[in-house]
């Protein structure tokens, strides 16, 4: 890191400006808690006069690519600086990010275009790609190259988004008529993105949480089985494409295998290998240390949530359980890996810092409460997604407490970053 930073031009930069992590952890964690707050609040009876789209539309797509795309925004601007051994982006470009992200997030309560939010929201997603991308290219790091298509396929996705809020005379706006975004239902878009976070979870999961555990814990990380992977992974990317074609179906003999039949094939395949990858790293070794224990809970609810998904035939049920990996494996890992990028990158020691383990179980009952108890209680769901919204504020407000402070200041070790 030294031997990268410019450290005169570094200490000229404001700390929050010098990372990508440090302003993206920030929002992200204030709006964690807005976004919720204002959810619970106007679910299931009232819209905001200013809100310019539907409330279920701007929960799940902010949720989406408001909330966690900043969390992937920080997390990737940050790694690729130790991926490659190119300086970050930072300062002015990384302002400049930081504002295309945020401005959506305003121009979504004002009477502005749908197309022109859209627009600025697709330059973020382009910007970040480039930001990632050209230095994984120069410094030929093939292996972190995926994320470049991860970020077209969610550009796409977010058109996509806002095209099925579009009525036939809007679509000949700017931003539609110069592309082939064909209308598809928002429900297909979130399933599709859901895909998307869960295939971004795998394969991250896949390399950091096996190394920060056998690290934490002084033994040797289990072998990587190449076979294991794909047959773990490889069915989520199929879900990701399946998912944006729900009609469909394809004929094997005489027997027409429905979209539903393979989305449920692939489910269960897909959960009973991540469900092995997960035992394979050992998670009940991990009970003394939350911040460990926390990644592995987190990444359990994937398998948990494909499996239940799969078996079930009551639509309630899978539907109720898209939150088990929304709350507990997306949510849960976010929450762990911010609380760790920000202690590691800003100078202090991993498993010294504040105390979280309450913030993390408030997260995973809060996903219990979505799931299981709504699937038992329906005639209670008002009250328990109330309840669920507040535990999630109380873990982010947890992390707003005691890590935002840290992210506006310099590193305590006097280096760059």
């Amino acid at each position: 890191m030294i031997n990268i930073v410019d450290r005169q031009k570094e200490e000229a930069i404001f700390p929050l400006w010098r990372l990508g992590f440090r302003p993206f952890f920030l929002l992200a964690g204030i709006y964690a808690i807005v976004a919720i707050a204002i959810w619970i609040s106007i679910w299931p009876t009232n819209t905001p006069a200013s809100l310019q789209v539907p409330p279920l539309w701007w929960h799940v797509h902010e949720m989406i690519f408001g909330f966690s795309m900043a969390v992937v925004a920080g997390f990737v601007l940050t790694a690729v600086q130790t991926w490659t051994n190119i300086t970050g982006t930072k300062a002015n470009a990384l302002i400049a990010l930081v504002a295309l992200w945020l401005l959506p997030r305003v121009m979504l309560w004002l009477p502005v275009p749908l197309w022109l939010t859209a627009s600025i929201e697709s330059l973020f997603l382009l910007f970040l790609g480039w930001e990632v991308g050209k230095r994984v290219v120069i410094a030929k790091g093939w292996r972190n190259l995926f994320f470049v298509p991860l970020f077209i396929a969610a550009l796409l996705a977010n058109l996509a988004s806002y095209a099925s809020l579009l009525s036939s005379a809007q679509l000949s706006s700017p931003l539609f008529s110069s592309m082939l975004i064909a209308p598809i239902s928002s429900s297909a878009v979130w399933q599709a993105m859901l895909w998307w976070f869960t295939l971004l979870l795998a394969i991250m999961g896949g390399r950091v949480i096996p190394f920060f555990t056998a690290r934490k814990f002084n033994f040797t990380p289990p072998a990587k089985w190449v076979w294991l992977e794909w047959a773990a992974n490889l069915p989520l990317a199929l879900l990701f494409v399946l998912s944006l074609m729900p009609r469909f179906s394809i004929a094997i003999g005489e027997t027409l295998v429905t979209h539903a039949l393979m989305t449920q094939a692939l489910m269960l395949v897909a959960g009973v290998f991540q469900l092995i990858r997960a035992l394979r790293w050992l998670p009940w070794r991990t009970c003394s240390e939350p911040l460990v224990w926390s990644l592995h809970l987190g990444f359990l609810c994937i398998p948990a949530s494909l499996l239940v998904r799969a078996t079930t035939e009551n639509a309630f049920t899978a539907h109720t359980f898209l939150h088990l990996f929304a709350i507990g494996a997306l949510g849960g890992i976010i929450l762990a890996m911010m609380a760790r990028v920000t202690m590691g990158h800003t100078g202090r020691n991993i498993y010294q810092g504040p105390a979280m383990g309450l913030a993390y179980s408030a997260l995973f009952i809060a996903a219990l409460i979505r799931t299981i108890g709504v699937t038992l209680l329906p005639a209670q769901i008002v009250l328990l997604v109330q309840i669920t919204g507040i535990l999630w504020i109380v873990a982010f407000a947890l992390y707003c407490w005691q890590f935002i402070p840290m992210l506006w200041k310099a590193r305590v070790d006097g280096m760059p970053g």
